[in-house]
């Protein structure tokens, strides 16, 4: 080997990474999983700055913001920031200023693009779960920036007044639809911002933003909007479970509002519901008001709304969305045609006009023609419409973007083509941005977290890159199992994430019962019986699953893992199949029927297929609390209510906590898997409790009652009976109880007026796997340490709480890391709970203590502390990239200047760069094929330590995994780069500093390696 040669990198390549042992960080608070899946759905993740000459984009799953130069070549990536947890949105609003939305971290990063490197200067905070931004507004200046932000949320969270956290929950008749407004020249002096206002709008949850051209109207749309659906209860008193095919179970009915009446889907008037659903989907705000103020609003939009655009020029707004089918009832019925993907006009009179994109499906032909499918758009996402009407749509179930003209639109005379459709590499289109001088759209990929870079002249991709990303290899084969259209459908419009709209729910009743079954399925779970009850169960006979099950509320997918059997009656189970019922790995690939059933698909996914979808969605995590004290402490009503929950017997057999089990350490948080039957005519699994927050809205329900354990049970409504509300449907299995105070003042309980409140203020606040302080962040400058201290104080008490879970009994509730620019370089700690003190992102920095580090944050220099999920501290705060190698003393090696003199002879000469021939002996030139004597030079053969035949990455990261302990399969004596007679951390680094292209590089024998 070319031993003779030395790299002489400045400081040594920072030798004390050389060890082969775990480094100390490698341990700090690194007790939970390295990454937790939320599966956020990005609303607008790409931006370009208005001089397009750089393109913004946020990296989701890894927490920072990708900042890229748009140049005549092609994207060139200038640097990554850390902001907050799951960005979904940014907006630039100058050539030096972009903003970040923070959906987990419940916060904005306002970013100074101008300095070097790029910094946060400031965070504000926002309500729960924000999720897009505009600019609008009158310039106040000449040549000035749009002066507003307008920014969506959700009505509720921990930085709202204290009305939206708690009182409005309980109220009838309250938006929970957010528009926080802030003044963008005078964000106020407080650490979080000061919000100029927040306009209350009557919808559930709003997602998208759009602002008019000439900035005076900005638009917000209501993510689950609805479709002026609800639910009719059984009248009378319903009858215990049987199993009995002639004697299905009484079910409700679900009816829509058609203008005047309430119809069923045989078109049968039943004006049985006492709430009227105005179904506003997007309202109109005025932005150039003294106050930003909505002005109107509008129906019949769609069901789901995911985006808005305005056309330049026409000044119509369009909308991307999907109207769903829940009023036909029976799953033969509905296969295929579950939620049609749709674009909707809203013209200057406020005229509202849907087109249904795929308008050439023949429903009825199940499965579709291939032709069909090629020509369809589903889960229609983000949009941009140029100048001359060309509307460029990201589809982003089927890896396209569709392109259409707003005039054929307008007139519904477009026609569905594949040959006005643009694919894209990587799959999952979220997010564009057009450059239209240029001819150049930019595109979004979640799939594989990239971008690609469309033509628009010659309507073809023509370069796509990835991001870094942190996502288990599961997560990522996984995931398009929920979304891919053309995959799972054979129409190319219908997907899994058509109802668990981005893994999560629609918010709506399906009645998927089988009219074509022919008998019952015996329920082989487990049920929490006690006393009598097992006397009663053998009355009642076998449980049994009756096909014509009724309307169910569409549950998320999230926090199955741990929870037992699936669907509200259990009815996906392991006990199924012979297996054990809390094998939730086994009762997920029982849904596989579905993607033939529901979907169309000519078949079901194969086996492999099957495993990689149950892989990716049992990691999905429900989001901390939006309720619940920040010190995941209770209010006075919640601490009561959690006294009746888990005190003494409520309905006459065992307390709240007998059947609905709350026990993190256990996994549980509402449920233990087990099943049992009160008040309703089927059996029932016992449901967790974590999103009761996510279905308020619903009030003035009909009253309805049933037997359960020889006892009729009724369940009042607690609302005032037609005024307006948000929700069709409320809470249980089919949505049929309107309020929590509904459900606890049921007959079956024995609880006090008062008592029946505070356990419904518990309800709502009930604990998820993440402690609230999660994603919490706040932004230290020279001038806000007093306000900013106590916020400061209460994320490192929270990281040295434990909260343990099954997988890690010594979890923390959080990893407090801290991002800022300090000294012109960008830096990071990472807080350990042990000692108190925070760890540096160079191994050769002695950790800091809080004060020392506070000291840090003057002049121009501010750190950003945020509260991480549980063992993502390490990789967010010292190691992004897993490779070992701190990511300070990583930056300092790949910019540092390399000594030409490589081999320390004084002279910078040819012999500096090993001069061998690739794969080449050459025996005279100092023993160069000295190993194996494979005939390959050894510079070659030591590059390519995988044997893959080039170099890549992967070789670096072997070394760095030799070098840690962990396994590694190669022969370290075979990865000597450097030729210093060892195998050390300078090689991994030599080998990542030729694939950048930088200096020093390696042997000319390892030069035709190179990809």
């Amino acid at each position: 080997m070319c031993n003779e040669r030395r790299w002489a990198f400045a400081a040594l390549f920072f030798l004390l990474l050389t060890l082969p042992v775990l480094p100390s960080w490698a341990t700090v608070t690194n007790t939970g999983k390295d990454f937790w899946h939320f599966e956020s759905g990005q609303v607008r993740p790409l931006a370009l700055s208005p001089d397009g000459s750089r393109l913004f984009a946020t990296n989701t799953p890894d927490n920072h913001l990708e900042i890229f130069s748009v140049t005549p070549g092609g994207l060139e990536h200038e640097y990554s920031l850390p902001v907050g947890l799951e960005p979904v949105a940014v907006a630039a609003r100058s050539n030096s200023e972009v903003w970040v939305v923070n959906h987990l971290s419940d916060s904005i990063s306002v970013v100074d693009v101008s300095a070097t490197p790029p910094r946060i200067v400031r965070t504000l905070l926002v309500g729960d779960e924000p999720r897009d931004i505009v600019f609008a507004g009158v310039p106040g200046q000449p040549g000035g920036a749009l002066p507003r932000a307008f920014i969506t949320a959700a009505h509720r969270g921990q930085n709202v007044p204290a009305a939206g956290k708690y009182g409005d929950f309980l109220t009838p008749g309250i938006g929970r639809a957010d528009v926080w407004v802030f003044d963008a020249d005078n964000l106020g002096p407080a650490p979080g911002g000061a919000p100029e206002n927040i306009i209350t709008l009557f919808g559930d949850t709003p997602r998208a933003l759009a602002a008019s051209p000439d900035g005076t109207r900005v638009y917000a749309g209501v993510f689950h909007s609805g479709n002026r659906t609800t639910i009719v209860p059984v009248q009378g008193t319903l009858t215990a479970p049987n199993d009995d095919f002639n004697t299905p179970p009484e079910i409700p009915i679900i009816v829509q509002f058609d203008g005047s009446d309430w119809v069923e889907s045989d078109g049968s008037i039943n004006n049985a519901p006492q709430l009227i659903l105005p179904d506003y989907d997007v309202f109109e705000i005025d932005a150039a008001a003294a106050m930003a103020v909505e002005v109107n609003s509008f129906s019949g939009v769609g069901t789901i709304l995911f985006n808005m655009a305005v056309n330049p020029t026409t000044g119509k707004l369009y909308v991307s969305n999907t109207e769903a089918n829940n009023l036909v009832p029976n799953e033969p019925d509905l296969t295929g045609d579950l939620h049609r993907a749709q674009i909707t006009l809203i013209d200057g009179l406020g005229t509202v006009v849907p087109r249904h994109i795929n308008k050439h499906i023949n429903y009825n032909v199940v499965p579709s023609p291939l032709s069909v499918r090629d020509a369809s758009l589903a889960t229609p996402t983000a949009m941009h419409i140029a100048a001359d009407g060309t509307l460029y749509l990201a589809a982003f179930g089927s890896g396209k973007v569709g392109v259409f003209s707003t005039a054929e639109l307008d007139a519904d005379s477009f026609v569905p083509s594949a040959a006005n459709h643009i694919p894209v590499t990587g799959g999952g289109p979220s997010g564009l941005a057009l450059d239209s001088g240029s001819q150049r759209l930019y595109v979004m990929t979640r799939f594989d977290n990239g971008i690609s870079v469309i033509d628009t002249g010659i309507a073809q991709e023509i370069s796509h890159l990835t991001m870094h990303n942190p996502e288990p290899a599961s997560v990522v084969d996984g995931r398009r199992f929920l979304y891919d259209a053309v995959e799972t459908s054979s129409n190319g419009e219908a997907s899994c994430a058509g109802c668990h709209v981005f893994g999560q729910m629609d918010s709506l009743a399906w009645d998927l019962s089988d009219n074509l079954a022919t008998d019952v399925i015996l329920n082989p779970n487990p049920f929490n019986i006690t006393g009598n009850l097992a006397f009663i169960m053998q009355l009642l006979g076998p449980p049994a699953f009756h096909p014509m099950k009724g309307p169910m509320v569409t549950q998320s997918l999230r926090g199955m893992d741990k929870h037992g059997p699936m669907h509200w009656r259990g009815d996906r189970s392991g006990a199924l199949v012979g297996d054990s019922f809390d094998n939730e790995d086994e009762a997920f690939k029982q849904f596989n029927p579905a993607f033939v059933g529901l979907l169309g698909r000519g078949s079901q996914l194969s086996a492999s297929q099957m495993q990689a979808f149950t892989d990716f969605i049992l990691q999905l995590s429900y989001p901390p609390n939006p309720i619940r004290n920040l010190d995941n402490s209770l209010t006075i009503a919640e601490q009561n209510g959690f006294d009746i929950y888990m005190g003494p017997v409520t309905d006459g057999v065992t307390n709240c906590n007998g059947c609905h089990v709350l026990d993190p350490a256990q996994g549980f948080f509402g449920t233990d898997g087990l099943s049992t039957f009160e008040g309703a005519p089927q059996f029932m699994k016992v449901a967790h409790l974590r999103n009761m927050y996510q279905k308020v809205g619903m009030f003035g329900a009909i009253p309805q009652s049933g037997t359960a354990v020889g006892q009729t049970v009724s369940f009042p409504s607690a609302g005032p009976a037609n005024i307006p509300q948000i929700r069709g449907f409320g809470y249980t299995h089919n949505g049929t109880i309107d309020t929590l105070d509904s459900f606890v003042s049921a007959s079956l309980f024995s609880l006090s007026s008062a008592e029946e409140e505070d356990m419904a203020e518990f309800l709502l606040s009930f604990p998820s796997e993440l402690a609230p302080i999660v994603g919490q962040q706040v932004t230290l400058d020279a001038g806000n340490g007093a306000s900013v201290s106590a916020r400061i104080d209460l994320f490192r008490s929270r990281a040295q709480q434990l909260q343990p879970n099954p997988s890690s009994p010594q979890q923390h509730e959080c990893d407090l890391v801290v991002h800022g620019t300090v000294g012109g370089n960008e830096r990071a700690w990472l807080f350990d709970p042990d000692s108190g003190m925070f760890t540096p992102d160079a191994a050769a920095e002695a950790d800091l203590s809080d004060g020392d580090l506070r000291a840090l944050a003057v002049g121009s220099d501010s750190l950003t502390y945020t509260c991480a999920p549980p063992g993502s501290g390490p990789r967010m705060a010292l190691d992004r990239d897993g490779d070992g190698l701190l990511n300070f003393d990583e930056q300092a090696l790949l910019t540092s200047a390399a000594n030409p003199d490589s081999d320390g002879d004084g002279v910078a000469d040819p012999d500096d760069n090993c001069p061998v021939t690739a794969n080449a002996d050459q025996a005279d030139s100092g023993g160069l094929d000295t190993n194996i004597g494979d005939g390959i030079g050894d510079a070659c053969q030591c590059g390519d330590i995988n044997g893959d035949g080039k170099i890549s990455n992967s070789d670096a990261v072997l070394i760095q995994r030799y070098l840690l302990g962990l396994p590694s399969p190669f022969d370290p004596d075979f990865c000597d780069v450097t030729g210093d007679g060892s195998c050390t951390n300078s090689d991994s680094v030599v080998i990542q500093r030729a694939l950048l292209g930088l200096p020093p590089g390696l042997g000319q024998a390892c030069v035709a390696a190179l990809p």
